[in-house]
């Protein structure tokens, strides 16, 4: 099965490459989703989660983790960030592993990549033989995220620096996808690598 690893800072543009790759015939697991389910009541990481940061991130209607709650108290201190990835990330790559598992087993010829802004931080990228790193300008992503999470300049360049760098991912990339420029140069880049991949397993 061609698995892929992707990664790139916080609004560099994931979800639009792996849609690309999704209409080129990939299925795309998404590490985020996977995390968001794994801190759900009865689930893994929840009772973990309210161990070390108290029922005060509970949402009072539901009962569940407030996403807003917690990203308020992880992302104003780096020590809380690192704790809360400490407890989510073991059990997030547990889980996508076994899923890619299972997919290889229904369809060993599949096609996978699995999104994961943290991929290369949680060392997650070594079970990889193939990552792509997608990068874009430093301005660009701090107007995209602004946009997307209704952050103020300093908030959206406060959130990217908690991660790390595009320029200390990059040299762990086999392959990189620009996505400064036009939605269709940021597809035909994606078109020309899959096109590659494929004739890698001929």
């Amino acid at each position: 099965m061609l698995r892929i690893g992707l990664t790139g800072g916080i609004a560099s543009g994931k979800s639009t490459v792996c849609k690309r790759l999704e209409q080129r015939g990939f299925l795309v697991i998404d590490a985020d989703r996977v995390a968001h389910h794994l801190i759900c009541q009865g689930s893994p990481c929840f009772d973990l989660i309210i161990e070390s940061f108290d029922q005060k991130i509970l949402d009072e209607t539901t009962g569940e983790i407030s996403r807003k709650k917690l990203g308020d108290l992880v992302f104003n201190d780096p020590s809380r960030l690192q704790q809360l990835n400490s407890l989510v990330h073991p059990e997030v790559i547990r889980a996508i592993l076994k899923e890619l598992h299972k997919l290889e087993r229904l369809n060993p010829m599949g096609k996978v990549v699995v999104d994961a802004s943290l991929m290369i931080e949680s060392e997650f990228h070594k079970h990889f033989k193939h990552l792509i790193v997608v990068s874009c300008r430093r301005n660009q992503q701090v107007n995209r995220l602004m946009r997307r999470s209704q952050l103020s300049e300093a908030r959206a360049r406060q959130r990217i620096g908690l991660q790390m760098s595009l320029e200390e991912k990059l040299p762990l990339a086999t392959a990189v996808i620009d996505n400064s420029g036009r939605l269709k140069e940021t597809y035909l880049q994606v078109d020309q690598l899959v096109e590659k991949l494929e004739k890698s397993l001929k």
